[in-house]
């Protein structure tokens, strides 16, 4: 199937003592909910304990849950699943429907967004991962209101880093670019772009230009339309 064998019996040491049978009943059981074989050597290759797991009792409920509580329709279960393997080694009941709750209270009410564009939302700890992120925000000196709403427009945030992306980015946000909180409120998607090969390059050449850029422009533009916009600015 195309599965690294030796990773995934380290990944999974209880591979060594699983039966061919079992390894079968599992591959045919993802076939019969639309999986492809051709996906099954990157999903077990990223998650070699999906060999080992128990159809009944930890993968029928992913789909259920998939099914039942995030609307997805069978024939859409090979696209989810494969936008996110780790769906499948998730438990229904501590992890997925944790998150799923902790998520719409903070208002994703959009069920298609979370299955089809952000289902790592749902695998991620709401206690170790999402709410620490939201915490940063508020000791930043945003409002929790307004950390929320940052992350409702670009839920992308709650899958970065707070020691490599959110801390120096920001510092160079606050110290260098002499940015205000409101900037970053309009714009959460400032974030999501590299520091080295992004922020830092457009940020010199609006200094050196010596106009006034604002952030969504200077970060979203392509390079030509970047270009095109600092000779416009210049010309004002």
């Amino acid at each position: 199937m195309g599965v690294d064998s030796g990773r995934a019996l380290a990944q999974n040491p209880s591979l060594h003592a699983a039966s061919l049978h079992s390894i079968h009943a599992i591959v045919t059981f993802l076939q019969s909910k639309g999986i492809h074989v051709k996906d099954l050597g990157r999903i077990f290759g990223m998650c070699p304990t999906i060999l080992t797991s128990d159809i009944k009792t930890d993968l029928n409920p992913v789909f259920n849950f998939l099914s039942y509580d995030l609307k997805v329709p069978d024939q859409n279960f090979r696209k989810v699943i494969n936008k996110c393997p780790r769906l499948l080694i998730s438990s229904v009941r501590d992890q997925l429907k944790p998150a799923l709750f902790y998520l719409r209270r903070l208002g994703f009410r959009d069920l298609h967004a979370l299955a089809y564009q952000d289902p790592i939302l749902l695998v991620s700890n709401v206690e170790k991962t999402l709410i620490p992120k939201l915490d940063y925000f508020v000791s930043l000196g945003f409002s929790k209101a307004d950390a929320v709403g940052m992350v409702l427009r670009c839920p992308g945030l709650f899958t970065f880093s707070i020691e490599n992306n959110f801390k120096p980015k920001f510092e160079y946000f606050a110290e260098e670019m002499k940015g205000k909180l409101e900037e970053l409120q309009e714009f959460p998607q400032y974030f999501a772009f590299s520091l080295e090969k992004r922020i830092k390059p457009r940020h010199m050449e609006v200094v050196q230009s010596g106009v006034k850029v604002a952030l969504p422009l200077m970060l979203k533009s392509t390079d030509e339309e970047f270009r095109e916009l600092l000779i416009r600015q210049d010309r004002k």
